[in-house]
């Protein structure tokens, strides 16, 4: 048996002490969401993570404890040390090594040398986000294995370690768990004044931080997005409590001390009972929902200031030549992006920090109508005020939600408009490259039959060399002329005739199909002598002009088109022998210069009722 000064602790806290390093699978509370196979999925992903997520070497380990009310509430009020070794830790924890009485037991027993403090505050950190935190893994699973810390809290602490660049940065999540009912004593520490009946939160926030300012160029400055992982337990019937904070950094350290030093206000730092302990832990919850609040306008008045200055000169620049303009480049739009996705990310970010405070106000406004919570009267009062608070902060967020979501929506059109700017200068460079390549097909097309005439020649084929009036011959030089002049007409006319087909290829002929009616009856309203009014329409304007000579013709076949066709008596002979003579595909050939399958008139009763 432990000695009489020593306090006895129950077996299965002994046995989950002594096997503190298999840590989530010693946890003694047993729930739907603590059933071993999911508690050897934690194990598996410390595993993976410790490499990289808790510090090795003995030399930088510093674990920051805060004990208020020490020895619950018979020690002193304020007891505080830096741990830098296992063997500090333990002692620090109060557990005692024993030897056991019975000579069958090879085992020590495990006991403690005193009582939890009424409010414990544990700061595990690491020189900054993207460092392994100052502490051992051998360290970390006794402090959760003697506090009997949540299992969930391990994902929040996996966003931490040694990483290059922050990932899983948007990860936010709310967890609880709930102990409230008097059966739940039965998982009570007496020796620890842990009553058993309590509730666990875990939860993350994020707030931002300038690292650097330049007051010269503020384009310079660099902002960053830093998580904190928080853990808190209450016991409802002792009123002792338990933080654990994990962040990059000692900033919140330096806030809790403010909040419970000298000169903090006295309902902060009030243990006296069950009730003060409560209102205590509430305000230390504001405390940290106000940190993530901090910073977050003058981050987002940064990004606006950066996104005009980056995008000014494309709404505002004169784009003409012969003007000073800005000229975006590859590497521009790219840093726009990359930009954009920064307000996109702070974005998330925002949305995750309202979204856990909410999660936080509805766990405490469900403890007022909790029949199992027995401070729900006397702190009804205190929880109205903090959820209230709560409620402000969360619109103060939205708002900055807001002011960021109509950023990303200017910044996503000016990236648009510097795209734009580009591919206009883009046309305009392939246009003057068009301009020379004509230049120089026209040039190439003028000299190419003169050098080949002159190649040709050259060749032994024909020879003018052997002329008894020197080097100079007449008879070659008319030659030349006679065979070069109409061989660069023909090749001028090949180009042109080319030049016009390749033109009527891109441009197809197009026939309006009838199945607008309302458009048909439109233009059967209105008769004309130019085809484009009539039931047939073509896609090419420049064909359409017919001339003086097919208007009337054109114009007397819609009208006996339009009465019913041969159905229809004409007015004279002389117009029966026109119409005959000038029928849609005569009239469609001498249109467009060859037979064009025309669409059939729709001879509709409504049309003639229009």
């Amino acid at each position: 048996m432990a000695p009489s000064s020593l306090l006895q602790l129950p077996n299965d806290f002994q046995v989950s002490y002594r096997d503190r390093n298999s840590y989530p699978c010693n946890y003694t509370h047993r729930s739907v969401s603590t059933y071993p196979s999911a508690l050897a999925e934690f194990e598996k992903k410390l595993d993976a993570a410790a490499e990289d997520l808790c510090e090795k070497n003995l030399k930088y380990v510093d674990v920051s404890f805060r004990d208020l009310k020490a020895d619950n509430g018979e020690g002193k009020d304020v007891e505080k040390r830096n741990i830098h070794s296992p063997e500090g830790l333990t002692k620090w924890l109060g557990i005692k090594h024993t030897e056991s009485s019975d000579p069958n037991d090879s085992q020590d027993i495990i006991s403690a040398e005193r009582k939890d403090p009424k409010c414990r505050f544990i700061y595990i950190f690491g020189q900054h986000t993207r460092a392994r935190l100052n502490i051992t893994r051998s360290m970390l699973t006794e402090i959760l294995t003697f506090h009997q810390v949540s299992p969930n809290y391990l994902d929040f602490l996996f966003v931490f370690g040694l990483q290059s660049e922050q990932h899983d940065l948007r990860f936010s999540s709310f967890r609880e768990q709930s102990s409230l009912r008097k059966e739940c004593k039965s998982f009570g520490i007496e020796g620890l004044a842990r009553s058993g009946r309590q509730y666990q939160l875990c939860y993350n926030l994020k707030g931002v931080t300038a690292k650097y300012r330049n007051h010269e160029n503020p384009s310079k400055d660099e902002y960053s997005i830093r998580p904190a992982a928080f853990y808190h337990r209450f016991d409802i019937e002792n009123g002792n409590a338990l933080w654990m904070v994990t962040k990059g950094g000692l900033d919140i350290q330096g806030r809790f001390k403010e909040l419970t030093g000298r000169n903090a206000r006295p309902q902060d730092k009030s243990f006296g009972n069950p009730n003060e302990c409560f209102s205590s832990s509430l305000s230390a919850h504001l405390l940290f929902c106000h940190w993530s609040t901090e910073d977050w306008r003058a981050y987002i008045k940064w990004l606006e200031y950066i996104v005009e200055k980056e995008t000014r000169m494309a709404v505002l620049g004169p784009i003409g030549s012969g003007h000073h303009h800005r000229v975006y480049t590859a590497g521009d739009i790219q840093q726009l992006l990359t930009l954009e996705e920064r307000i996109s990310e702070v974005i998330t970010v925002l949305d995750s920090n309202v979204e856990v405070m909410d999660s936080l106000k509805r766990f405490y406004e469900k403890l007022v109508v909790n029949k199992d919570f027995d401070l729900k009267e006397d702190c009804s009062y205190d929880i109205d005020v903090f959820a209230s608070q709560l409620s402000q902060m969360m619109d103060d967020f939205r708002l900055q939600i807001g002011r960021a979501k109509a950023l990303v929506r200017v910044m996503s059109n000016r990236t648009e408009l510097v795209k734009q700017h580009r591919l206009e200068r883009l046309n305009g460079n392939l246009e003057k490259e068009a301009i020379v390549v004509r230049i120089v097909t026209i040039v190439t097309l003028i000299y190419l039959p003169a050098t080949f005439v002159s190649t040709l020649f050259s060749t032994d084929i024909i020879k003018y060399q052997g002329s008894p009036q020197g080097t100079y011959s007449a008879v070659a030089m008319q030659r030349w002329l006679q065979v070069t002049l109409p061989l660069t007409f023909l090749t001028l006319c090949a180009a042109w005739l080319g030049k016009r087909w390749a033109e009527r290829m891109s441009h197809p002929t197009v026939l309006q199909e009838d199945g607008d009616k309302d458009g048909d009856v439109e233009a059967q309203e209105k008769p004309s002598g130019d085809i484009r009014s009539g039931p047939y329409r073509q896609g090419n304007d420049s064909q359409l002009d017919l001339g003086g000579q097919l208007a009337a013709p054109l114009n007397q076949w819609w009208q006996w088109a339009k009465l019913g066709g041969d159905k229809a008596a004409p007015a004279s002979s002389n117009e029966t022998s026109t119409l005959k003579r000038w029928g849609p595909k005569a009239l469609a050939k001498r249109a467009f210069g060859a037979p064009v399958p025309l669409l059939p008139i729709n001879n509709q009763p409504a049309a003639q009722g229009s």
